[in-house]
């Protein structure tokens, strides 16, 4: 019976030639017959993929082989089938994460220049022990329906782009003289952010080392995370254990639920959270400009 796995990873650093990077990524995965979505920019590198554990492993020794990519942080989880990732990109875009400041952020061969400090999971649970900490999510506001950091600060945003608005609103000028633990799926969301943030007058910022991903991986669900993962595969969401609370709530019928699906308007999109008997239907966001009619 085949295993499958999934191989998460990011590294900032720069690359003189991404398009040849893109290149020998789309070969290297598709003679392997892996699947998932991979950026390249003169940033850097951001992969998702996902197939057979052979395959995965032989995609990670090569990757890890590239001079520039030695000190990468790979992570692996558990895949379910093929149909985790049914088909591959590979491309090319001026930002490793869209927030839209591709000028504003620096890198060298040590990563994000001028970014908040890095945090394991175990100098976190120090951290909150000496100090007030506020965590402030790094994600798109629906990821955190299923899943966050106890007593987290979740921006109004749908997409990174919006962080920027955020951060100059003046909601969160109270933080800016005390300590911020950023936080992210695996990280790299987090590196850009707590460099915007520093850039604009927080002065004592952190970041968690591997995102979410690494502090499920040290504490599960006896620590200050709570509920389900949002990842983009088809998988949707993980738990770091049977035991994940579930705090998400249907947008239909209120019920408790981790599930999260797109508007049914194609149109639209919207990822939400809906139960399992909801889902059986059409489901729709509610928004003032979506038009459940043109689904």
């Amino acid at each position: 019976m085949a295993i499958y796995k999934v191989l998460l990873f990011y590294g900032f650093t720069p690359l003189k030639d991404p398009e040849a990077i893109r290149l020998w990524q789309r070969d290297l995965c598709e003679s392997l017959g892996l699947g998932g979505r991979i950026l390249v920019s003169p940033q850097g590198i951001n992969s998702t993929v996902g197939g057979e554990l052979t395959a995965v492993k032989k995609y990670w020794r090569k990757t890890r082989d590239y001079p520039a990519f030695k000190s990468i942080d790979f992570k692996w989880s558990e895949g379910t089938s093929e149909a985790d990732f049914p088909r591959l990109k590979v491309r090319v875009r001026d930002e490793l994460v869209g927030f839209g400041v591709p000028d504003e952020v620096k890198v060298d061969e040590g990563g994000v220049i001028g970014g908040g400090q890095h945090l394991t999971p175990q100098e976190l649970h120090q951290l909150v022990d000496q100090k007030d900490v506020t965590f402030f999510d790094g994600r798109n506001k629906w990821e955190a329906q299923i899943g966050r950091f106890k007593n987290a600060v979740v921006p109004d945003v749908r997409t990174s782009h919006d962080f920027v608005r955020e951060l100059e609103s003046g909601k969160y000028d109270h933080l800016k003289n005390t300590p911020v633990v950023t936080y992210c799926t695996g990280g790299i969301r987090c590196e850009i952010l707590s460099s915007m943030m520093m850039k604009r007058g927080f002065t004592e910022v952190y970041q968690m080392a591997g995102g979410i991903v690494r502090y499920g991986e040290a504490y599960g669900d006896s620590g200050l995370w709570e509920g389900a993962l949002s990842v983009f595969d088809e998988r949707k969401a993980i738990t770091f254990s049977p035991e994940a609370a579930v705090i998400g709530v249907c947008l239909m019928c209120a019920e408790p639920s981790s599930r999260l699906e797109n508007c049914s308007n194609l149109v639209c999109r919207t990822q939400m959270v809906v139960c399992d008997s909801c889902a059986q239907g059409d489901v729709h966001c509610g928004d003032a400009d979506c038009h459940p009619a043109t689904a």
